[in-house]
């Protein structure tokens, strides 16, 4: 099964998707994101120190930003999340005063190899945010990354066989 959970911060996302894997011996975490090395932020690290707390001690954390080849391993494999796999790309390709077709097309490519690594595997849980339920962000950057996670998200979505929205620890199968 091929899902992807989305909804807002903190809304229980990461413990839905872990908990739908619950059973597997064994899960691939693909860890998207900056890692407690790269990141200054003390927040962000206790964040992932929290994440790797509760997860159990079977399941290997995979710090990649290739999400093409992630997806191609073996077994169940988690990925959480595409928001920070989105911005990760963006920062990598400096990319944010880029012109909006320019950056569209880069993820455009990038969703290509992830959507054609998705068709090829049956186990896997894609977490995700939804961003573009509140105010019109004040920065082109914050409009840019609500529009290009809508990308993402709607392609990723069409590639899966389910969508879970978590609202308020809450999850709605649409």
């Amino acid at each position: 099964m091929k899902i992807l959970v989305t909804g807002g911060v903190r809304s229980g996302k990461s413990w839905h998707a872990e908990s739908l894997l619950a059973a597997a011996p064994s899960v691939s975490y693909v860890a998207p994101g900056p890692t407690a090395a790269e990141e200054p932020d003390p927040d962000w690290v206790a964040r992932l120190a929290a994440h790797r707390r509760r997860r159990p001690g079977t399941w290997t954390t995979v710090e990649t930003r290739d999400l093409a080849s992630a997806l191609r391993l073996g077994g169940p494999v988690l990925v959480d999340c595409l928001g920070t796999w989105l911005t990760s790309m963006i920062d990598s390709h400096v990319m944010w005063e880029a012109t909006s077709d320019d950056v569209t097309g880069l993820v455009d490519r990038l969703l290509d190899g992830v959507v054609g690594a998705l068709d090829e595997r049956d186990d896997a849980i894609l977490v995700t945010n939804e961003v573009g339920w509140g105010v019109v962000p004040a920065h082109r950057s914050g409009r840019l990354f609500r529009d290009l996670l809508g990308l993402v998200n709607r392609r990723v979505a069409t590639a899966c066989d389910e969508v879970h929205l978590v609202v308020a620890g809450q999850v709605l199968r649409l």
